[in-house]
């Protein structure tokens, strides 16, 4: 494992664009597919993007020179850059090195699956919790269950075809969503985070016919997958209302926005609709004599918390 700041820390700009850049023309580096889509595109291409090639490249060369490299592997988007430092081991040493690529991992709608990526999860247990981490494979595309599941889980082929055959006849069972995130999840996060997952999500989405009262202080402590927010217990007292609530507990950024999904019937409170934008809230919508609990749409749900004994 070697940190490639080691050998660049020590080397000026002048130094670099003399003794690197003079071997990579521009015509080269323009002459790459994803250096081409971003200079015919709208926004166009930093410098310091253009430039990341030659970096990436000398880090190969580096890796070559000092540690006998002769092989970079990465995703398909990284070929550009990793030619690159092919090409300037040709030309400083008169060498030969290699590339690998593979096909990036995507969604159905062209995002790719990486750190920078919004709404991605990470394999370490540590860094996404069993609940979100089901979530995601949950909420697959059917598309993406198809592909996902071949990639992601050990099941045979014998076994995956059949599961697929059977999704398309009935996609409405969502039986590819079930059995991807049971055998992904169990993977990871082990038979118990499996469970508390399964067991998360079913406080949450199923039974919404059962008044929110029935979910006990511990219940709506554990839950995962929701946003949490405080609310001032003074403010509670002058019975807001609704629309004004929801924009003050950060749950919608503006009041338009908040009438309108609550007019369209997408606002819930307690598990009940909420119908009235004048309706006023107060310690009475409170469960367990601190918090309310809001949905927003389908599948957004916050944990409004108010500390209403030690503030009364």
């Amino acid at each position: 494992m070697v940190n490639n700041y080691d050998w660049f820390k020590t080397m000026r700009f002048l130094d670099f664009i003399r003794d690197i850049g003079k071997h990579i023309t521009v015509n080269y580096m323009s002459s790459k597919d994803s250096v081409k889509r971003r200079l015919e595109g709208e926004n166009g291409m930093s410098f310091t993007e253009f430039t990341y090639q030659l970096v990436q490249g000398y880090d190969f060369y580096w890796l070559y020179a000092n540690k006998s490299c002769k092989l970079q592997m990465g995703g398909s988007d990284q070929w550009g850059n990793i030619t690159t430092g092919a090409e300037l081991i040709r030309r400083k040493t008169g060498g030969e090195a290699f590339a690998f690529t593979c096909p990036l991992l995507t969604k159905s709608d062209g995002g790719k699956f990486g750190k920078t990526e919004k709404g991605n999860i990470w394999l370490d247990p540590e860094k996404t919790t069993p609940y979100q981490f089901y979530q995601f494979w949950l909420n697959a595309t059917d598309a993406d269950a198809e592909k996902w599941i071949k990639i992601f889980t050990f099941l045979s082929p014998a076994v995956i075809e059949p599961l697929i055959n059977s999704h398309m006849l009935q996609p409405e069972t969502r039986l590819l969503q079930k059995t991807l995130p049971q055998h992904v999840t169990t993977f990871v996060h082990g038979e118990d985070g499996y469970a508390k997952a399964v067991a998360d999500t079913e406080k949450i989405f199923a039974n919404q016919s059962a008044p929110a009262d029935t979910l006990s202080e511990e219940d709506l402590q554990s839950m995962e997958g929701i946003a949490r927010f405080d609310f001032p217990a003074a403010r509670l007292a002058e019975k807001p209302d609704v629309v004004s609530f929801l924009v003050e507990a950060r749950i919608f950024n503006s009041k338009r926005i908040a009438r309108d999904l609550i007019e369209g019937g997408g606002v819930s409170i307690n598990r009940k609709k909420v119908n009235d934008i004048n309706q006023e809230i107060d310690h009475s919508f409170l469960l367990h004599n601190r918090y309310i609990l809001v949905q927003r749409g389908k599948k957004n749900y916050y944990l409004v918390s108010v500390n209403w004994i030690m503030n009364k």
